[in-house]
């Protein structure tokens, strides 16, 4: 106790350890900052069976989670994805407090003496080793007692001790957790057999679908019949009627003339430069310098099109746009050429199928090849004359290719083509066609490109929110939503949208619309929200209360699945009497069919011919022994009999299959055991979300 005492007092360890190691949850829970989270001024958020917990923590939890989303995401963070880190920190600190409980609960705890060991030990704790390396495997101590011995470090040692208690205390209840998972070899030989088992079977298989309408009727009564019969069916949480006013956050036309200009600014010094890579640096382009030479098939579209489509070469020095280019407005130097190492064309083509009869899709394509000839549009003859679905009704152009992307014959015509020349007709395996080569590439290029992201910029969004907030001000001081979006040309979606949905049709998915409307009363109209490419408001239209769906709104629906039902019975009806009459021998005769077979039928493949993927179907014929037959079932599209012909019984475990399939079982049972656990604790709990109530929270 007494060196811990002194660890506490007189020690510590640099903060980016503890950062760098377990990120901002670890650091949080375990720095003593939830021992004083009651006298945050800046208020709780969240609050778990009266245990609350701070603005500041959640703010914090959630800056760690977003720094990983910079960092993946070049230091971007979209809006949508914010809502979704949001409500991974909510679950992460609720169910770290959850657990915290449950450990106190039930006595969970972790002595001093295992904590210094975990620091000065034999054995010490991953962190400690990963820090304090010797470089051979072991721990430089002089190192690890110098950071000790420092005052300067005491409290960064506090944290990591508090750290270290923490993982290990988590451990135990894990342990506790998991210990109570048991799967024995009995068990692991069981789920072997069954998934090693093959049957091989014939079956008689009647498809619901198959039943005339003329053989079946739906009538007044039946509708409310099957909807009371299934009402919970058509179960639903409390409705919302929401109006929702929208602007697109994509950049503006002046956000892009606002890039376009700057780039225009440096175009003389682009030119005149004798060192691109220094000048693309100092001009902080979003594209490096490369020496690379580029062939025709690493261009985008639009390079090819600014490169190649103009009539000329390009050449060493020239300057090419400003273009877009994927999101990017680009300026292009032509740092040098050289010849192409492979074709590359763009082509256009007219086809004529010559599946049904090749003499007269020859004479088709000649008459073809004469029209064009005689000086009628390739393009409007294509369109009109054309088998190609893809490209016949874009005038017959195919893009650019290079090698391997057409068939052989078509392809060594289109490269030995003249540009401008009709060369055909081409024979191949499609049919016959005319090809016209349009444009080349004779050169690979080595590219300087001066390129700036076109982003929509923070007075674009300024105005976007400025206009949504006084769409909602003028709203409801006059009362008439809908009258001022119309007024001010804001587009309006009327949407239903259910209590806990926030997967938003047309919008995409949206925690902050879902926390809105949670408590949202009628006329109410939201904050402005942010999605990726949409800032929106939301007005409460209507509240309906958690119910069923009325019968008059689902009528059609519900009519289409009583007549399913019905012929369903006339199926099973007609397979089981048929099946009375002479067992599964008799049914081909009694119902004008051959069995249908299947062989190798598993659960490692669901899938059954001419049935699609059925686990009753797999499940019924793998518990019958061969000869025998299952009686009349029913499926989700039909009614069938199975008789299994031969059974493949699996073949004996070895020993390591066994262990790995022991380990592969208790991990899952034991994620499964801990997942239930963690479920029923916060269904059991009081959760208060309190979020909403302090917005903007960040």
């Amino acid at each position: 106790m007494g060196t811990m005492n002194r660890m506490r007092e007189n020690t510590g360890i640099v903060l980016w350890i503890l950062v760098i190691s377990f990120g901002g949850l670890w650091v949080l829970q375990d720095s003593g900052v939830f021992d004083t989270i009651g006298t945050d001024p800046l208020g709780k958020v969240i609050v778990v069976d009266g245990d609350p917990i701070t603005r500041q923590v959640y703010s914090q939890q959630l800056e760690a989670q977003l720094e990983q989303v910079r960092r993946a995401n070049n230091g971007n963070v979209l809006p949508q994805q914010m809502e979704v880190e949001r409500e991974r920190a909510f679950n992460a600190l609720v169910e770290d407090r959850l657990r915290e409980h449950m450990m106190d609960e039930i006595g969970v705890t972790v002595s001093d003496t295992e904590v210094r060991e975990l620091i000065v030990g034999e054995n010490p704790h991953w962190i400690v080793r990963q820090n304090f390396s010797d470089g051979q495997g072991g721990i430089n101590r002089a190192l690890l007692q110098n950071v000790i011995d420092d005052p300067g470090q005491t409290s960064m040692l506090i944290q990591l001790e508090q750290i270290i208690r923490h993982e290990r205390r988590e451990q135990r209840l894990n342990q506790l957790l998991e210990g109570s998972v048991r799967v024995s070899e009995a068990e692991a030989k069981a789920t072997w057999e069954l998934e090693q088992k093959r049957a091989d079977v014939e079956f008689f298989f009647l498809r619901y679908a198959d039943v005339p309408d003329s053989l079946v009727s739906v009538n007044d009564r039946d509708v409310p019949r099957y909807y009371s019969d299934n009402r919970e069916d058509y179960a639903r949480e409390r409705l919302y009627s929401v109006q929702i006013a929208s602007l697109s956050r994509l950049p503006s036309q002046e956000d892009t003339l606002a890039i376009m200009q700057e780039i225009e600014r440096l175009r003389q010094g682009f030119e005149e430069t004798d060192n691109d890579s220094l000048f693309l640096a100092q001009s902080a382009s979003e594209v490096n310098w490369s020496d690379n030479f580029l062939g025709a098939s690493t261009l985008s579209p639009a390079e090819l099109s600014v490169l190649f489509e103009q009539g000329t070469v390009p050449q060493e020095g020239d300057i090419i746009g400003p273009i877009i280019v994927n999101g990017q407005a680009q300026l292009i130097k032509v740092a040098a050429t050289r010849d192409a190492e492979e074709n590359h064309v763009r082509a256009r083509h007219i086809l004529v199928n010559s599946d049904d009869d090749p003499a007269a899709a020859r004479t088709s394509i000649q008459d073809i090849r004469r029209r064009i000839q005689s000086g009628e549009d390739f393009e409007a003859v294509a369109i009109e004359m054309s088998d190609d679905p893809g490209s016949g009704s874009n005038g017959g152009d195919l893009g650019w290719f290079g090698p391997g992307r057409m068939v052989e014959a078509f392809e060594d015509a289109a490269f030995g083509a003249d540009i401008g020349t009709l060369v055909g007709p081409i024979e191949t395996s499609f049919g016959f066609h005319l090809i016209e080569v349009t444009h080349r590439v004779p050169v690979d290029v080595q590219l300087s490109r001066l390129a700036y992201a076109i982003d929509v910029s923070v007075a674009t969004l300024n105005n976007i929110q400025e206009s949504l907030e006084d769409l909602r001000y003028y709203a409801e001081e006059e009362g008439d939503f809908t009258s001022e979006a119309e007024r001010r040309g804001t587009a309006i979606e009327s949407l239903q949208i259910q209590d806990g949905q926030t997967s938003i049709p047309g919008f995409g998915q949206s925690f902050s619309i879902e926390a809105f409307l949670r408590d949202a009363d009628v006329r109410d109209i939201s904050p402005v929200i942010e999605l990726n490419e949409v800032a929106l408001v939301v007005h409460v239209v209507d509240i309906e209360s958690a119910g069923y769906e009325p019968l008059e709104t689902v009528e059609a629906q519900v009519r289409q699945l009583a007549l399913l039902e019905k012929k369903r019975d006339h199926q099973v009806n007609r397979l089981q009497s048929a099946y009375n009459s002479g067992g599964f021998d008799g049914l081909a005769d009694a119902l004008g069919l051959s069995p249908q077979l299947a062989s190798g039928v598993s659960f490692d493949n669901p899938v059954v011919s001419g049935l699609g993927r059925d686990y009753r179907f797999v499940g019924a014929a793998l518990g019958l022994d061969a000869g025998e037959d299952s009686g009349v079932l029913t499926g989700d599209n039909g009614a069938y009999v199975i008789r299994t012909n031969a059974v493949s019984e699996p073949p004996e475990i070895s020993d390591d299959e066994l262990d790995n399939l022991l380990a592969d079982l208790t991990r899952d049972q034991r994620n499964l055991v801990l997942q239930s656990w963690i479920t029923t604790l916060r269904e059991s709990a009081e959760i208060e979300d309190l979020r909403t109530d302090l917005l903007p929270l960040q």
